[in-house]
């Protein structure tokens, strides 16, 4: 089982940036779908989720107009689209695949793909 974050890189501020989470040996289509992102010496942050069901996604407020998650089932794949991008949105970005069943909770992340936006 695994999660594989790609697409980050160093961009120019008022860049933009798709990553991607490419998962395998499981499929996401049965997940809740999570971007999270951690700057050095900080928490890791919430971004944005994708529902299994409805497909619906949620924003942090910091995300919130410049920043697209979506996710393709039939791929295997999620991705984050990330436009006007600014330096603070410099961080390692994580991917996370979470459900619940029976009462047991399945989770699974990725190992993070770094995103540099400079000024």
């Amino acid at each position: 089982v695994r999660l594989v974050e790609s697409g980050g890189g160093l961009v120019q501020s008022g860049g933009s940036l798709r990553l991607s989470c490419a998962a395998s040996g499981f499929s996401i289509s049965n997940y809740d779908m999570t971007w999270y992102r951690q700057v050095p010496g900080k928490e890791r942050e919430l971004v944005a989720t994708i529902t299994s069901t409805s497909g619906s996604a949620n924003y942090a407020d910091s995300a919130k107009g410049r920043f697209t998650i979506s996710r393709d089932n039939a791929n295997n794949v999620m991705y984050l689209q990330i436009d006007s991008l600014k330096p603070e949105d410099t961080a390692v970005y994580y991917c996370y695949a979470g459900r619940s069943q029976f009462g047991l909770k399945f989770a699974y992340w990725g190992r993070g793909t770094q995103v540099t936006v400079s000024s």
